[in-house]
């Protein structure tokens, strides 16, 4: 199975003290700090003579604007020297843009147009522009600039980058700086040590996929008076938008609009092979997936994910740990969180607080706290009577200390809880699929917590909370979704519409609910197991009877028919990015869809509610993925995917071990504050 990335690019970017010689630096505000950067620019193992570097700090919020720190330019040998004053602001970005015009090599003239000091516009002479990211990873000896660290930049920064340079509010930014070093090592020039080795390396495509958008960019170094960059400009071109001016501009399009040109692209990449391995053949996108295990023995059966504040990911885990899928394994004892770079957080993976066998159900609440559903999953053959232990939440402190007692909180008709969701007033929500209804525990304070019955529901499943906050439920055994008002009364039932065994919901910014149709899967609770749920996949073939997704107005009204296509094949999560763009994961396939939503401006020309943007016939494909149920963004526009199942039949442990990491893929999603946004 092959995936698709893409994504060429521009500019050095650094967040953290950088390392090196230090030279007087120009007088800039008080509190910043002397500092020096060596550093060298090249395409493969040969110079680039005479670039024209530039440092700049990252506009902060909505409306900065980046600011010029120094610049140099680079010897005959592609070497250089950043003089500067860091600021101590620890979440500051730098980034540095080298400028390649024609003649590089030797001690040709720099390619980047000088810019009135302080000001953060850039405009380059040639369309060569490359980058390396510094942040969240210590400053090396000497900072590499070439294609694949370039490529790093452009996908990490994807959604912070425009016209006038990099900029954007806190945690996303500084997040996705950091994340930039998952993909290349800004001392060496060579692949990150994570893209490099298991669970990424030789097991999926994505290395080879980043070697060729690093090809891709060669191919404009090597030919930048020639018709090789204007072919990339033309390719790279997003439908209804400007053409690139140059590879930074480029790079961020085809970053955003990865399934656009992909065979031409690919064609293009062929003219310049410089680093290996690269693709055989080309992707169905220029997605750029990578995988996250932790320390390797923690996720077992992922089943849905929750970001806080600060954009850490908390997970939800069906399974204790095991290797072996035919030695059986009882529930999962531990919520995991991790961090934007796909560490492990301090601390983590948290036990305690009642966890037991959690499956779809975990959020996080305004003030930080994370809760998570036991259902009592657990492995064919764990002797482990799951009973008692279906029955609960956990709820954990945002540093992991466990605030529900010793066996959770219990009550409220919670049995076998399935999808949670929270609101910004506090209110946390629980979708009972043993009960058919819902616990409401208002403020916070699960003491108060109260049963609600849905008599519209059977098998309670997926919960969503609205911009008004409401509360929408799927209910899997009784193809329905309902909406009750914030106080838990009951509004309106929805059915027909697609509705056919409905999983997850996740609602926009105006209201509407996307509902994602499996079509045949029985959740396995209540009359229902995991045996009836593997059976269901029997035959599995392509896109499943049924697949497809319902949108509901907040007044209940549906479109004629639900959509299909773009890559919907067994959906199960779905997510709606800050565009209002539509993201389901499906439990098969290996691949992720992607439509329009309500916000027709973020959409290509020509595509409505409901169509498309991934590839109509495949999506967004990757061997990085397998039967994924939980899928989120963070705010730095990254797209979380949980690897829930391996095998099917249901052995003794299908737990997948991974979380999928699209990067810079989706619109960014800032986790709600109380009583904020």
């Amino acid at each position: 199975m092959r995936r698709r990335r893409g994504v060429l690019l521009t500019a050095a970017l650094l967040a953290l003290p950088v390392a090196g010689p230090s030279r007087a630096a120009p007088a800039l505000p008080a509190g910043w700090e002397a500092q020096g950067q060596c550093g060298v620019v090249r395409s493969g193992e040969v110079p680039l003579g005479g670039a024209e570097v530039t440092l700049y700090q990252a506009g902060q919020g909505e409306g900065g604007r980046p600011r010029v720190l120094a610049r140099a330019r680079g010897g005959a040998d592609g070497r250089f020297v950043l003089d500067y004053r860091r600021p101590r602001d620890p979440r500051a970005v730098l980034y540095v843009l080298a400028g390649v015009g024609p003649g590089a090599g030797g001690a040709g003239a720099g390619g980047e147009r000088r810019t009135p000091d302080g000001a953060g516009g850039w405009e380059a002479d040639g369309p060569v522009a490359l980058a390396a990211v510094l942040s969240g990873a210590g400053a090396p000896p000497e900072l590499v600039v070439n294609e694949r660290t370039t490529v790093a930049a452009a996908y990490a920064l994807a959604r912070f980058t425009g016209p006038d340079g990099v900029a954007g509010p806190s945690p996303g930014l500084p997040n996705a700086a950091a994340v930039a070093h998952n993909l290349a090592d800004t001392g060496t020039g060579g692949v990150a040590a994570l893209l490099a080795a298991p669970p990424n390396g030789e097991l999926t495509s994505t290395l080879a996929e980043f070697n060729t958008l690093a090809n891709l960019l060669a191919s404009c170094v090597d030919d930048t008076t020639g018709g090789s960059c204007d072919r990339l400009l033309d390719l790279a071109r997003r439908p209804g938008r400007e053409r690139p001016r140059d590879t930074l501009r480029a790079a961020v399009d085809i970053a955003r609009d990865p399934g656009h040109d992909v065979a031409a692209l690919f064609a293009l990449a062929g003219t310049a092979e410089r680093y290996r391995p690269a693709l055989s053949a080309a992707p169905d996108a220029w997605t750029v997936a990578l995988r996250y295990d932790g320390d390797g023995h923690e996720l077992d059966g992922p089943g849905n994910l929750a970001f806080d504040a600060d954009g850490n990911a908390w997970v939800s885990n069906n399974y204790r740990y095991g290797p072996d899928p035919g030695v059986p394994v009882c529930g999962g004892d531990a919520v995991l969180r991790f961090t934007p770079d796909g560490r492990d957080a301090p601390g983590a993976p948290y036990r305690g607080g009642g966890l037991y066998g959690a499956g779809f159900g975990v959020t996080v609440d305004a003030r930080g706290t994370a809760w998570v559903a036991n259902f009592g999953f657990q492995g064919t053959g764990c002797p482990v009577d799951p009973k008692p232990l279906e029955r609960s939440v956990s709820q954990f402190a945002p540093d992991g200390t466990p605030l529900s007692p010793p066996k959770g909180w219990r009550g409220a008709g919670i049995v076998q809880p399935q999808g949670m969701a929270a609101d910004r007033a506090g209110t946390v929500w629980v979708a009972n699929c043993g009960t058919d209804g819902v616990a409401r525990i208002p403020d916070g304070d699960a003491t108060q917590a109260r049963e609600i019955a849905t008599p519209g529901l059977h098998k309670p499943f997926g919960a969503a909370v609205d911009p008004a906050g409401r509360l929408w439920v799927t209910g899997n055994g009784s193809d329905s979704v309902q909406v009750l008002a914030p106080d838990g009364t009951v509004e309106r039932t929805v059915t027909g519409a697609g509705l056919r065994r409905p999983l997850a919901v996740a609602t926009d910014s105006r209201g509407n609910a996307w509902v994602g149709n499996s079509g045949i899967l029985p959740v396995p609770c209540g009359d229902s197991t995991a045996a009836d749920l593997a059976a269901a996949l029997a035959g599995e073939d392509g896109p499943r009877p049924g697949a497809s997704v319902t949108m509901i107005g907040p007044d209940g009204s549906t479109p004629a028919e639900p959509f299909t296509g773009g890559g919907l094949f067994l959906p199960w999560g779905v997510a709606v990015d800050g565009d209002d763009t539509v993201w389901v994961a499906n439990f098969g396939g290996h691949r992720v869809a992607r439509l329009c939503g309500v916000n027709l401006s973020a959409c290509p020309p020509g595509v409505r509610t409901g169509e498309p943007i991934s590839p109509p016939g495949t999506g967004y494909t990757s061997d990085g993925l397998e039967r994924n149920t939980g899928v989120q963004i963070d705010p730095s526009g990254n797209v979380w995917l949980a690897n829930n199942w391996r095998t099917v039949p249901v052995p003794a442990n299908p737990g997948g071990h991974e979380l999928v990491v699209l990067v810079g893929a989706a619109a960014p999603v800032a986790a709600p504050r109380l009583g904020g946004g």
